[in-house]
């Protein structure tokens, strides 16, 4: 019985709130106005569906008791004294309720003017999308989106020779690691005005290693706003920690790609993808909708980072800070064709040059190596990449050439050396009538340069083929499977040697 009490009394000091704070001047509109306040309430969770509709009728019922000619008896004020005696009873009980409930509806009070030119009677009874965006237009935090995905992995190394084998882009890629977290990657990204977007991403796991004994559980994996300098928002800054726009498939989600992880070949380039940076970027309208419909519609696109962007970043990789006083520029160009069969073709160039310092560590037998530049060794990279959308047969490739810090053949120094590689991935789309998806693909890769990011920065090769299928049972669950065969060197512990491999890597994917 206190519940129902409770229940009633907030209806009741709701009604009488509202009638002190509607303005004199809306008589014959007060009830809808009270209605689209109710509703407010609702959305905003200060009223239960159960009290809502209790309101409604209420204010409707008054409104018709107001219509109606009141009776000509003397008998008619007695007959409404229980009524008046119980309301009064009734409110007396819930002071501290409705005084609540009076500071909530005069938090809306300025509110109520808006309402009711919405409710002007040629207005649906209730607030449609667009309406309750114009009445939240200053609560910027209502924009935020939350949304992620879960990767996990497991491993089976079935063939090793030449020494341990290690994959730079996959720490539970080794004969030590069975299962585990790949990523576990949780954003929130929103326009909070006209001219500011907000992007911040985090990854637990994404640092976890079982062979360095890395244990870094949470890291920040972009955090950045794009500034727009126009209302149609073909031109941006963006600012912060991002993507470096260099390449293809290094833009590319990890949550689209189809092999499990990158090829060396570019991602020796940036390894992590991010870095601290400022870029212009530029679209025309029409084709920032096609990179996002190169992604909605899921083939798989590498997303909108302008058909022209340049800039300048660190150089010096993720959650690293610059060590040498000397930005890296960049500048890409890359443009999204659809011919008439509805078929896209993608092509596209970058480069960018500045200076690397590279980090060392000692050499058993060796020593030390010598960097040969106090300030940074020459960084400078071109590559091309075309991707022909699987529609439904598809057709993938990156090559890259340039200068790099690689470790001499004696291991005695670092300098900078010429390196190249790129890939070839192929794959067929096939959707069923249930709209489930398989997604079979074969890659290949190559690359013959320093690894920059690891300590001495070694030489590294890599001769690879693998061949995979990834299936989609339900948009928010997917299932791939990748079977490697190759040679890669083991960049992880000197001396560096190359070794031959077989191995096979699960993983099931969880998109929320």
């Amino acid at each position: 019985m206190r519940l129902k009490h409770s229940r009633i009394a907030r209806v009741l000091a709701a009604l009488a709130a509202v009638a002190i704070a509607l303005p004199p001047s809306l008589p014959v509109a007060a009830s809808p106005a009270m209605e689209k306040l109710f509703f407010i309430l609702k959305a905003k969770g200060s009223l239960t569906q159960d009290e809502y509709d209790m309101l409604v009728a209420a204010a409707r019922a008054d409104e018709k008791d107001k219509e109606r000619p009141a009776p000509a008896t003397a008998s008619a004020p007695a007959a409404q004294t229980p009524n008046t005696s119980a309301l009064e009873k009734r409110l007396s009980q819930t002071e501290s309720k409705v005084g609540n409930l009076e500071n909530v509806l005069t938090n809306t009070r300025g509110q109520i003017e808006d309402i009711s030119k919405i409710t002007d009677n040629t207005s649906p009874a209730t607030m449609s999308k667009s309406e309750l965006d114009a009445l939240l237009a200053d609560k910027w935090y209502e924009r935020l989106k939350m949304k992620g995905y879960l990767q996990v992995r497991s491993h089976s190394l079935m063939h090793e020779d030449g020494g341990p084998f290690h994959s730079q882009n996959d720490s539970l890629a080794n004969s030590q690691s069975s299962i585990g977290i790949r990523r576990g990657r949780v954003t929130f990204s929103g326009d909070l005005t006209n001219h500011l977007y907000l992007y911040l991403q985090a990854d637990f796991f994404g640092s976890v290693s079982a062979t360095n004994g890395t244990q870094n559980f949470v890291q920040a994996r972009d955090y950045y706003a794009d500034v727009s300098l126009d209302p149609a928002r073909e031109h941006r800054i963006r600012l912060g920690l991002s993507k470096v726009p260099y390449g293809h498939s290094n833009l590319q989600s990890s949550q689209n790609r189809l092999a499990l992880e990158r090829a060396e070949a570019t991602n020796t380039a940036v390894e992590g993808e991010r870095d601290l940076g400022i870029y212009y970027m530029w679209a025309p309208y029409e084709i920032r909708e096609r990179f996002k419909g190169l992604v909605s519609m899921g083939l798989r696109g590498s997303g909108d980072y302008g058909l022209v962007a340049i800039g300048a970043y660190g150089g010096q990789g993720l959650n690293r800070p610059d060590t040498n006083g000397q930005p890296h520029w960049l500048a890409r160009v890359t443009y999204p064709f659809e011919f008439d069969n509805g078929q896209f073709l993608e092509l596209g160039i970058s480069g960018y040059a500045g200076r690397f310092t590279t980090t060392t560590a000692a050499i058993p037998g060796v020593g030390t190596p010598a960097n040969v530049a106090g300030r940074g060794l020459t960084d400078t990279r071109v590559g091309i990449a075309a991707t022909l959308y699987p529609q439904p047969f598809g057709i993938e490739t990156e090559w890259n050439w340039g200068k790099g810090p690689q470790l001499s053949n004696d291991m005695r120094t670092i300098t900078s050396a010429s390196l190249s590689g790129g890939y070839v991935q192929a794959s067929y789309r096939h959707v069923f009538a249930s709209q489930k998806e398989f997604i079979p693909f074969v890659r290949w890769q190559t690359y013959n340069g320093g690894r920059k990011f690891a300590a001495n920065a070694p030489k590294d090769k890599v001769n690879e083929v693998g061949v995979g299928f990834r299936f989609i049972p339900y948009p928010e669950v997917e299932f791939t499977a990748m079977f490697m065969h190759g040679m890669r060197t083991n960049t992880a512990v000197a001396p560096y040697n190359s070794v031959s491999y077989d191995y096979l890597g699960l993983q099931a994917q969880v998109n929320f």
